[in-house]
């Protein structure tokens, strides 16, 4: 079965050249111009993965983002002409799984949709992990401390799930930044330590004296069982 995609974008034309090209690139295809509608659609279609542009009136790429993120979490890709870290950062704390930036090739992003769709249903084939008082479970997508549940965002859950993968051992900033982002990466090693600095936030007592999620200074980071 071929999978399933939204994309919004107010440039109408813009919009037929991708619908086309994704079609005949074996996708099935649903397509809106504005961010309510983009809205409607998502809940009649239940797509596999949402393009969304940046710049639109009215609701934003950053704006229906998050209102995605409140009713699901499938993949996002983001279509922008901004290049700094800020957006790039913003972009992932919303969540956003991969950025592809203007002008860009249609055959580029084909290759963004199928790696963003890989590594999503990597996610979902894992059995339930354990590691101490945290559990997770992929396909409900639900982490545990204890008997409490732990909120966390998209790129959150990916990078626990990394960790919690191979508890106990020593992680390179590499492994985890290509098993998070990908090959398509834009976070480096200051994006990853700002995860890991909100991963801690929530599963660790004291946040600023960490014991589960430990740093291997000039290497990586190792949470412990």
């Amino acid at each position: 079965m071929s999978s399933k995609l939204l994309i919004v974008d107010d440039d109408t034309t813009l919009l037929r050249f991708l619908r086309d090209y994704l079609i005949e690139d074996g996708f099935e295809v649903v397509t809106a111009e504005r961010g309510q509608k983009a809205l409607r659609i998502f809940f009649q279609e239940r797509p596999d993965l949402a393009i969304l542009d940046v710049m639109m009136p009215g609701m934003d790429g950053w704006e229906l983002t998050a209102r995605l993120r409140e009713l699901a979490d499938v993949p996002v890709i983001l279509l922008t002409a901004k290049t700094s870290e800020g957006d790039k950062l913003r972009g992932f704390r919303l969540g956003v799984d991969d950025y592809v930036t203007k002008p860009f090739s249609l055959a580029e992003l084909g290759a963004r949709v199928r790696a963003v769709l890989a590594r999503s249903r990597a996610l979902t084939q894992g059995a339930v992990l354990q590691a101490g008082r945290l559990t997770m479970d992929v396909r409900k997508r639900e982490v545990r401390l204890g008997p409490g549940l732990v909120e966390l965002t998209p790129t959150e859950f990916r990078l626990l799930e990394a960790l919690m993968q191979r508890a106990g051992e020593a992680i390179s900033q590499e492994d985890l930044i290509q098993r998070v982002w990908g090959d398509h990466q834009l976070e480096g090693s200051s994006g990853l330590r700002r995860y890991i600095w909100l991963l801690r936030k929530k599963i660790e007592d004291d946040s600023s004296s960490p014991v589960h999620l430990r740093t291997i200074r000039g290497y990586g980071y190792r949470l412990e069982i």
